[in-house]
């Protein structure tokens, strides 16, 4: 049988309420993070890898999170990572994953953007995807017309491509 793990990010989010992985000093849509917030990022991962049993796994998340699960692949959990799920996010370190990704064993990747998301414009999570697909690492995308979201109306299909993922283990 499957465990799932949920970490739960530490860092209130002081605008926005609820929990961050990281900050933002201007709390701007960038591309890039300044180094208080890579600071985050680091200690974040560090955190994250201590809390990750044993054995083969699949990691994923949601917008932050999915930016922290794919950030997993240049730590010393990567080669027990068979799949990814990555829904409305983008990369945090767009450079070092192309880096990196060459090097590592390609593994399903399973995608999901909103088309109107406002908190991380699908140009990001386009770029996401296409690091990995550059690397030839099969990608399944589920793109939608909706904003900062899991599309309900695709769900059943993403649920299918994770399950197949974890078949494959």
């Amino acid at each position: 049988g499957w465990d799932v793990l949920c970490p739960q990010a530490e860092i209130e989010h002081p605008t926005k309420g609820g929990y961050a992985w990281w900050l933002r000093a201007d709390d701007t849509i960038s591309h890039v993070l300044d180094s208080s917030s890579q600071s985050n990022v680091n200690d974040s991962l560090i955190r994250v890898t201590q809390e990750i049993p044993d054995g083969p796994i699949i990691v994923g998340g949601f917008s932050q999170g999915g930016a922290m699960a794919s950030a997993l692949l240049e730590t010393d959990v990567q080669d027990r990572i068979f799949g990814l799920v990555l829904i409305a996010t983008k990369t945090i370190r767009p450079e070092s994953l192309d880096a990196s990704l060459p090097f590592l064993k390609p593994r399903p990747v399973v995608w999901m953007h909103g088309k109107s998301d406002h908190l991380v414009p699908i140009d990001y999570g386009y770029e996401h995807a296409e690091i990995f697909e550059a690397a030839d690492w099969p990608v399944i995308r589920f793109e939608h017309e909706k904003g900062h979201m899991v599309n309900q109306n695709q769900f059943d299909e993403l649920k299918t491509a994770i399950q197949e993922m974890a078949n494959s283990i």
